[in-house]
């Protein structure tokens, strides 16, 4: 029988995209949890629902060439295409140049978490199977590697699972060159149904969902949020849920994830 979940954070969820159902009874999916020893299995039903919900995927199902977008973000693509160059890359050069793009990346990112270290980095990039693409942005002048992307395309969609710029050369719009040229691709040249940038964001709306939503007409798909706990999980759950908000006070990493799932609860309880 195919394997429907794989474990991320602490969690299961499934292999399959958003908007492919899960059929497994509420049954199973506890004994697929206590049997991975995971806290909680977390998916979606209802997906892309035009009624407004609090929890959404951020994707793009229409095709647009550089004249359907702004006059100020077609300036911005042009110039970034002058500078940049976009193209697929092999792994093997995602792990010999991209830590640098990564460590310059999470630096500006508000976050209690530790960044990865080389040899986690490059180990996090090897376990990857074959279905995997990598996009690389070289700057023109001198071919340093400034940005890349790690997409999972499937049958008819595509996941952005990771993209990360080097915060040095964001000044030369490798963004909107990013984005603009993997759009084309999996929009345009290969006709996928839609792109994803994957979930909201639990705790606030970040600068790259409203960016990809103002410059490139993303939109928010919305979906109901279901979740089973781990049945120990759910108890403490209960019990420390009524102080969320004094954890999220706490400036201590393993509190600020048990804030984050509380966070996530949250939005659970108020779909049901």
């Amino acid at each position: 029988m195919k394997e429907r979940w794989k474990q991320y954070n602490g969690a299961i969820i499934p292999i399959d995209p958003p908007h492919v159902n899960v059929i497994e009874s509420r049954k199973n999916i506890t004994r697929k949890i206590i049997s991975t020893r995971s806290f909680f299995a977390r998916w979606v039903e209802n997906f892309d629902k035009s009624k407004y919900k609090n929890f959404w995927y951020v994707i793009c199902d229409k095709q647009f060439n550089l004249e359907d977008y702004s006059v100020n973000t077609r300036s911005k693509i042009r110039r970034a295409l002058k500078k940049n160059s976009v193209k697929k890359i092999k792994k093997e050069i995602l792990i010999a140049e991209g830590y640098d793009v990564y460590i310059n990346a999470v630096k500006r990112y508000k976050t209690l978490a530790k960044p990865m270290k080389s040899t986690e980095f490059e180990n996090s990039i090897k376990v990857l199977n074959s279905r995997y693409e990598f996009w690389g942005v070289n700057l023109k002048e001198n071919g340093k590697l400034v940005a890349y992307a790690i997409v999972d395309p499937l049958k008819n969609h595509c996941n952005y699972s990771v993209i990360k710029f080097n915060s040095d050369y964001l000044k030369f719009y490798t963004s909107y060159a990013l984005y603009f040229e993997m759009n084309k691709y999996y929009l345009s040249l290969n006709n996928l149904k839609y792109v994803s940038e994957g979930a909201r964001s639990i705790l606030h709306n970040t600068n790259v969902e409203n960016f990809l939503v103002e410059k490139f007409y993303f939109r928010k798909a919305y979906c109901d949020l279901k979740i089973i706990y781990h049945p120990l999980i759910e108890i403490i759950i209960k019990l420390i849920y009524p102080f969320r908000f004094l954890l999220s006070k706490i400036e201590i990493n393993f509190l600020h994830k048990v804030y984050v799932v509380l966070k996530q609860h949250e939005i659970f309880r108020n779909e049901r």
